[in-house]
């Protein structure tokens, strides 16, 4: 496992999220917008915007709030200045690290997320520099709290799921992009709640860190979360799980 799905989980479960769900809110509604106009406004016909929309109801955002964003982004205005783009850079110890950004204004968020790579220690790169180490997957996430590991398993395994990773209480579920919505749905009729679902890059070699670099590679990652314009942040490092803890309180 990266330490990045690790590093999530103890975010949800410290609350991080309800602490900042205004920015939450806002990176949401972005991500629906981008969807509903680059794939159209019906859920059933765009997957894209059909995860938008889980991700949305996941935390809580009202169904009007949702609609408004799908009206607005099939509407011009603001949604039409809206593009996605990845940023590719280096934290402390050699991490790569990913940027995925909703943005209206290149140049500012260009500016941003370099200033969040020069004061944690990083590096901002050139394009491609780092993206051929991470992968397209689904990422289903369960906290198993008690259920039997092997039987989650075995029934994501059953709908078409690559691989399974277990640690403590955390299951990580790895797809094929295009086995995604079966695998989940296959969980969901077996009674077994995801904690997050989402298409995300999954790195193919991890790199570990410790002490202070480890701290340095963690502030870069929720800098970066922080900006209003970021949706995403992918990074291969490898913590141990007492920083990550340590990190997060």
């Amino acid at each position: 496992m990266s330490g990045h799905s690790k590093w999530s989980q103890i975010k949800r479960q410290k609350g991080a999220a309800d602490a900042k769900r205004g920015v939450l809110f806002t990176k949401t509604t972005r991500e629906i917008m981008l969807a509903a106009r680059e794939g159209g406004p019906d859920p059933d016909a765009n997957f894209r915007l059909r995860l938008a929309m889980d991700r949305a109801r996941g935390v809580n955002m009202p169904t009007a709030n949702i609609l408004r964003a799908i009206d607005r982004a099939t509407g011009g205005g603001e949604a039409a200045q809206l593009e996605s783009i990845v940023y590719e850079g280096y934290g402390p110890g050699g991490v790569s690290v990913m940027v995925e950004a909703a943005t209206d204004n290149r140049n500012r968020t260009a500016s941003e997320i370099r200033a969040a790579f020069v004061r944690h220690n990083g590096k901002l790169g050139e394009s491609g520099s780092v993206q051929w180490l991470f992968e397209q997957k689904g990422v289903i996430e369960i906290d198993a709290g008690g259920k039997d590991a092997d039987e989650i398993a075995l029934v994501a395994i059953d709908a078409g799921a690559e691989d399974v990773e277990t640690e403590n209480d955390l299951i990580t579920v790895y797809t094929a992009p295009r086995r995604f919505e079966a695998v989940k749905r296959a969980l969901e009729q077996a009674g077994i709640a995801a904690a997050s679902a989402e298409v995300s890059m999954r790195p193919s070699a991890t790199v570990p860190v410790e002490g202070e670099a480890a701290q340095k590679v963690l502030r870069l990652v929720e800098t970066l979360e922080d900006l209003d314009d970021v949706q995403k942040v992918h990074a291969n490092f490898d913590i141990p799980e007492e920083v990550l803890q340590t990190a997060s309180a």
